[in-house]
């Protein structure tokens, strides 16, 4: 059980705004953690707390995550031991220090624009905990306002995860299915079946979208590098390109780069058909923050073909 008759004061003070606040009795910081959006509690410096008869902890740090409770006590781990908060801030870590947008901002004639016009970056609030505080020490954090011309921790941004990201803004579809003979009508054992893909930036490509963060964009260009169709008589087809769409003046040619041919009825299956299925896979290269890389994605489409025999009729 913890012992909180022994609660040693780790901050003697911290300045808010320009606010000297004197560090508290050893009690829970009510402040709730942010319920969502870019702000994350990043940093909180503890009150310790010994067990039995023995010393009181530490200080220490504590990134959290965004989300969380919505209110009640705030808390965080010193030597194995949940511990209430003295104070925690919000912010963007970045070069050692928390930064969170300053709202309001300061009026558009405010020293701290430093000859800048609003609009043009912005007024942040500024965190410095001492390094000390990571190894148990007591100290003051340094606070106040500065302008950047834009948004901290953009250094920190991951290109890769900005990719999936603009990855996940395009629609990718598998394929906008034309088969030849067409659904609804019936083949022949032996006669070439086509099958091919209407051709658009959602089914064939290129598709385009970027992610940004402040200071960073990513771009990626997704476009299919081939289709496998699966013809349902316990074959598969791998055709590089869109394929040929069927014309009639091609007769009983065979596809030039994607077709099939059956080579038993359709007759006893299921629906008297042969289920296909066409599966999409997408290259996804993207470029941004002097780096660069490929995803895969997979999209699939279905239809069905039915295949019967030619009928002999006799004198």
């Amino acid at each position: 059980m913890l012992n909180r008759s022994r609660l040693p004061l780790l901050l003697s003070g911290v300045t808010l705004g320009g606010t000297l606040i004197a560090a508290g009795p050893a009690a829970a910081d009510p402040t709730p953690r942010p319920t969502g959006g870019v702000e994350q509690c990043r940093y909180e410096i503890c009150v310790g707390v010994g067990t039995g008869g023995g010393q009181g902890g530490g200080g220490g740090t504590s990134g959290g995550t965004t989300g969380g409770s919505s209110g009640g006590k705030v808390t965080c781990e010193i030597g194995g031991l949940e511990v209430p908060c003295q104070h925690h801030i919000w912010g963007t870590f970045s070069n050692g220090c928390y930064y969170k947008l300053a709202d309001p901002q300061p009026v558009a004639d405010a020293e701290v624009w430093d000859g800048h016009k609003p609009g043009d970056g912005a007024i942040y609030e500024k965190s410095c905990p001492p390094a000390s505080i990571a190894n148990g020490a007591a100290g003051p954090i340094v606070q106040g306002l500065i302008w950047l011309s834009d948004a901290p921790g953009a250094e920190q941004a991951d290109p890769a995860v900005l990719a999936q990201q603009a990855m996940d803004k395009m629609t990718l579809r598998g394929p906008d299915i034309g088969i030849a003979p067409r659904p609804g009508r019936t083949g022949v054992i032996g006669m070439p079946v086509w099958m091919w893909t209407e051709v658009g930036a959602e089914t064939w490509g290129p598709n385009r979208a970027s992610a940004s963060v402040p200071g960073l964009t990513v771009t990626a260009t997704a476009r299919a590098e081939k289709i496998v169709w699966q013809m349902g008589d316990g074959t598969s087809v791998t055709c590089t390109s869109a394929g040929t769409p069927y014309q009639q003046a091609y007769g009983r040619k065979k596809s030039p780069d994607c077709g099939h041919t059956y080579r038993t009825t359709s007759a006893r299956l299921k629906g008297g058909k042969f289920a296909i299925t066409a599966t999409t896979t997408w290259n996804v290269h993207w470029e941004g923050g002097g780096q660069s890389g490929d995803l895969t994605a997979t999209r699939s489409s279905r239809t069905s073909a039915r295949i019967g025999e030619v009928q002999v009729v006799g004198d």
